[in-house]
């Protein structure tokens, strides 16, 4: 599946491209309110095309994997920046071997020039360090746009993303649901002279951040919340500290400001702590929830598999 937008100069070289690595192939492209002859080019190439007329790829990506239905996805942006030949081995992984998600991490070529500038490299390192650290995923390029999806990942995905957010939602549940995956290199090169990137550097770098922060909060709650209530409860403990020395000295509380002041904070960080477990509580039936019916949606398609054949 190939989310684009305005990409009449390349998509077209990455349907034929992946038709070739993959003769059985069904190429989807979802044509994100182009204004150029991108739906034209992809026709042409052999893809068949959706049209998505509402801007953002996470939006594009959604409505792709409403469409998927086979047993590997794979996903890669129509810009013809990501190598081909790597798409056998990520089938391999996912039907094979029996990989969720296998990402595929971006070896810089020295073509790649400015499409892949130090801001975008740091960008990235930055973030994807700071997922690895809040979640746990072992990945080194989270903000990939190649990756290969088994039909478990796909049936259980709810994209709630609408731009390049998506990818870090990918990762991100991938470690909710406790899926398996993994990550092989792949060449990444410079866009063709003429084709531009879509991808704002501090606007798109902000909307990332922001999401991967919300992730955290959806997916781990209880550390999230407990991290919100810590300050609060500190700042108890100072002021009913303060509160507590004048009485062991003087035997009266002469400062009830403060006494009350580390009361109500007591209270704040017990309430974040609080929505913290019931969310964490809530969280784990929602991921039983989606596992078991992306594991029914499986079923049923095996069984009307059998019955038509």
């Amino acid at each position: 599946m190939v989310p684009c937008h305005n990409e009449q100069q390349t998509v077209g070289e990455v349907v034929r491209a992946f038709r070739k690595e993959l003769p059985d192939v069904v190429v989807l492209v979802a044509d994100n309110m182009s204004t150029d002859a991108t739906t034209e080019r992809a026709r042409e190439a052999g893809a068949d095309v959706i049209r998505v007329p509402i801007k953002g790829k996470g939006r594009a990506v959604r409505r792709l994997l409403e469409h998927s239905s086979h047993d590997v996805t794979l996903m890669v942006d129509g810009d013809a920046t990501y190598d081909p030949s790597v798409a056998r081995a990520l089938v391999h992984l996912v039907f094979c071997e029996g990989y969720d998600l296998v990402n595929v991490s971006r070896v810089i070529q020295e073509t790649a020039g400015d499409e892949y500038r130090r801001g975008h490299q740091w960008g990235n390192n930055a973030l994807t360090t700071l997922q690895r650290r809040l979640t746990g995923i072992g990945l080194r390029d989270i903000l990939t746009g190649y990756k290969a999806l088994s039909r478990r990942f796909v049936a259980s995905m709810p994209v709630r993303s609408h731009g390049f957010q998506v990818e870090v939602e990918i990762a991100a549940h991938a470690v909710a649901l406790d899926l398996a995956y993994t990550e092989i290199p792949g060449a990444y090169s410079a866009r063709p002279e003429g084709s531009v990137s879509k991808l704002s550097t501090y606007a798109d770098g902000w909307a990332i951040l922001r999401s991967i922060l919300r992730l955290y909060r959806d997916n781990r709650p209880l550390p999230a919340f407990s991290l919100l209530a810590t300050p609060w409860l500190l700042f108890s403990a100072v002021m009913v500290g303060i509160a507590l020395v004048d009485y062991l000295h003087t035997g009266a509380v002469a400062k009830f400001p403060s006494l009350i002041a580390g009361v109500a904070a007591f209270t704040v960080g017990m309430l974040l702590l609080t929505v913290g477990w019931i969310l964490a509580r809530t969280q784990s039936l929602r991921r039983d929830e989606l596992a078991l019916a992306a594991a029914n949606a499986i079923r049923d398609e095996e069984y009307h598999r059998h019955v038509r054949g």
